[in-house]
């Protein structure tokens, strides 16, 4: 299979190249793609030199499939050419995800509203996503009516410019600034832009994005995002009140049963999710499942998960697979 990764150089990129390998997906041609700065550049993959090329060239070689991690103007721009030639984009950036004619698909739940004719599929939001494979068994069962989040996310999800900002702050040096404020011994409650409403755009994505994946437009979420200076991995404090009379042991099953959730729950042992343990890790952690005694038929639980890996890159090539084993995408075999 040929494949595109579009945004190779960048944090989410480089990341997707790394679980390729690890999950053995089944490439013949590999074709690393960047912005113009970076074009000529080499990346190393499975052991092999590969030179970085632009887009233009990129859509003229018809790849089979293009892994998109590279910025939403990009997406807007370029995901339609590449679908032009035959080519099935999933893209990691917000461009395409509230599009009604654009699938935005976690496999775990809804992979299967995936058909031969989308062309371009849309991988959600990261906190959107470790927060739906938490949520979706319960809603299955006990169905949801509200959901309140407060998300700690870390500086990965900025990016590089971030990173660097805060190893600048640890050692004391000057840099360029990714947050209008210092991160380290910090927390910025303002991820992404504020919108009129008063809420971030990250915060209004954790609200459409996960009526549109559930299905479900009475569902009711209120967020607040914060920026901490982490590197292993979004957290999120989720009280979520539900339909249905719930057990708290039944919500340990479920949770434990759904493909993808590692239950991490026992206080007298201080086991938990953190975000130092998630890092490097494709699962989502959920631990300190207790009841909300301030209200009827509420729960509170704490959810971890590696923003790079579940949050964007493994949960895209986990659609690309799901192509592949449904026959989607079409190739030939050497």
């Amino acid at each position: 299979m040929r494949i595109a990764v579009v945004g190779a150089t960048g944090m989410v990129g480089q990341v997707i190249l790394k679980i390729l390998e690890e999950r053995n997906f089944p490439i013949s041609e590999l074709y690393p793609v960047a912005s113009q700065k970076s074009i000529g550049n080499s990346i190393t993959f499975n052991n092999k030199e590969f030179k970085v090329i632009g887009l233009e060239e990129a859509v003229a070689l018809k790849p089979d499939l293009a892994l998109f991690s590279a910025g939403g103007d990009t997406s807007l721009q370029w995901a339609p050419k590449f679908a032009a030639v035959g080519t099935i984009v999933i893209d990691n950036s917000s461009a395409w995800r509230m599009d009604p004619e654009k699938k935005l698909i976690i496999p775990e739940i809804n992979a299967e509203e995936i058909s031969s004719e989308d062309l371009i599929i849309a991988n959600p939001n990261c906190s959107t996503i470790q927060m739906l494979m938490a949520l979706k068994p319960l809603h299955d069962t006990y169905k949801i009516k509200r959901v309140v989040v407060s998300t700690y996310q870390s500086i990965t999800g900025t990016g590089v410019k971030a990173v660097q900002q805060l190893e600048n702050e640890y050692q004391d040096a000057k840099g360029e600034m990714a947050y209008p404020y210092p991160i380290h011994r910090n927390a910025i409650p303002h991820c992404d832009v504020f919108t009129e409403n008063g809420y971030t755009k990250e915060e209004m994505k954790l609200s459409n994005e996960t009526k549109k994946i559930l299905g479900d437009q009475s569902i009711q979420v209120s967020a607040t995002a914060i920026r901490i200076p982490v590197v292993g991995g979004h957290s999120e404090s989720i009280n979520v009140e539900f339909e249905a009379e719930f057990d708290e042991n039944d919500v340990r099953k479920l949770l434990s049963d759904f493909p993808g959730v590692t239950v991490q729950d026992n206080p007298s042992v201080n086991t938990y999710p953190m975000p130092i343990y998630a890092e490097g890790k494709d699962d989502v952690f959920v631990g300190r499942i207790r009841r909300d005694y301030s209200q009827p038929k509420t729960l509170n639980m704490w959810v971890v998960a590696d923003n790079l890996r579940k949050g964007a890159a493994t949960n895209a090539i986990q659609i690309a697979e799901y192509l592949v084993k449904k026959g989607f995408v079409k190739y030939a075999v050497n």
